[in-house]
């Protein structure tokens, strides 16, 4: 029977090391990922007194005069600033509609080495420097500990993907151990105007990388993602978890069986009587620029060829950039 849900799953037994549970855990996620491209992540270590400092050193350096955030905003797109208006995730389908309504402060990886591969002419577009406001203080210490602990999470997902894929569990290592990841902080504000005719807070889209770890709130106006069927589900907002989704790569390297699913963020109804304003935590994980993305070996056989060239993880999300940014 299909999923009807986005299935909560447990990685704590995995983390653990028991063979039943490692086990038991790629079996789950495996489902999930086969069926419907989402799972709810329990058991994750992840300490939730760091995931509450986020969300407050966030929400103040959104809280700031547009004058002053504008201060953080760089040429990179995807570092510093991005003010309402900006992007619109539905161009990366191809499908025209308004901007999306939401800002975001972006920034990407830390503590990155003076070597020619990250500082070359290959690598310097992927580690271009981060823009940290000069508000809150405390804000750049914050996230980097925040993305310390995503970088980590992140990498023990993907020894669970690899099990799952009938693969040695470090199949994945030697493809991210020099990842171009970024952490996004997105505020969708209350809507105080009703939105355009076709307008979204994120319009449909899926995401470029191999995996997105998301943080949401319980807030009007929420998450939702598309089943294979064509069903539109609401994702719910699971206390001390996080969202995990599948991007494209993941849909590359499966040959489809796997898949990237569909995902938007609603508007609030327009008669809300609570505070409408939501805001996310997001962890893009994209791997090395230059790791290859090709067809496992256990996503293919007789009867079942590669369906997509490969393609590196830096042309991929090079691309999906360029569709999806709206230009001043």
């Amino acid at each position: 029977m299909p999923l009807r849900s986005v299935p909560v799953i447990d990685i704590a037994p995995f983390l653990a090391g028991s063979p039943e549970g490692r086990v038991r855990v790629a079996a789950q996620v495996g489902r999930a990922c086969e069926e419907i491209g989402f799972l709810i992540v329990q058991g994750h270590g992840v300490p939730r007194e760091l995931v509450e400092q986020m969300y407050d050193v966030s929400r103040r350096f959104f809280d700031l005069p547009l004058e002053e955030k504008m201060k953080a905003r760089g040429a990179e797109r995807s570092r510093g600033y991005g003010p309402l208006g900006e992007e619109a995730l539905s161009y990366g389908l191809g499908q025209a509609a308004p901007a999306d309504v939401k800002e975001s402060l972006y920034e990407g990886p830390m503590n990155v080495p003076d070597t020619p591969y990250f500082r070359g002419p290959a690598g310097a577009p992927h580690f271009v420097p981060n823009l940290w406001p000069e508000r809150p203080a405390e804000l750049p210490s914050v996230w980097r500990a925040y993305y310390r602990e995503m970088e980590r999470l992140a990498g023990d997902i993907m020894r669970i993907f690899a099990l799952a894929l009938d693969l040695p569990e470090h199949f994945f290592v030697d493809k991210i151990d020099k990842h171009v990841s970024r952490v996004r902080a997105i505020n969708y504000p209350d809507q105080h105007e009703a939105p355009q005719p076709g307008q979204l807070r994120a319009g449909e889209h899926t995401d470029y990388g191999t995996i997105t770890i998301l943080k949401i709130e319980d807030a009007p106006g929420g998450l939702q993602v598309r089943t294979r069927e064509g069903e539109w589900l609401d994702v719910e907002a699971v206390p001390d978890a996080f969202v995990v989704n599948l991007g494209d790569l993941m849909l590359h390297w499966t040959n489809d069986r796997w898949i990237s699913t569909l995902h938007r963020v609603l508007n609030p109804p327009r008669d809300a009587q609570l505070g409408t304003r939501r805001m996310s935590l997001v962890f893009f994980h994209q791997p090395n620029y230059d790791a290859l993305i090709e067809c496992l070996p256990s996503c293919q056989g007789p009867g079942w060829p590669a369906k997509y060239p490969p393609v590196t993880s830096g042309e991929h999300r090079n691309r999906k950039f360029a569709a999806t940014t709206i230009a001043p």
